[in-house]
């Protein structure tokens, strides 16, 4: 069984545009759900552009942080999408 860290990343780089999903949501895909901050640290240190980071969200459905650009470009990203109007 492959480690959290690359469970997160094959799950997360399975959302498809349009959608997200909560960091909560993954979590208890990966197997470990009260592991959702660890996912944050995951998405945290993720730089592969192949993994759509910007598509997982807070369970309260605020963007919350990014790595490549902050919240405002995780924003632009999801508005693009269509995710948010």
């Amino acid at each position: 069984m492959p480690n959290f860290k690359a469970r997160v990343l094959k799950i997360v780089g399975k959302i498809k545009k349009g959608q997200t999903r909560t960091y909560k949501e993954v979590a208890r895909l990966a197997g470990s759900p009260r592991a959702y901050r660890a996912v944050g640290l995951v998405m945290a240190r993720n730089y592969d552009p192949k993994i759509p980071c910007h598509r997982v969200i807070k369970s309260d459905g605020s963007p919350g942080s990014y790595n490549r650009g902050g919240a405002k470009r995780k924003i632009a990203l999801l508005r693009k999408e269509g995710v948010i109007k």
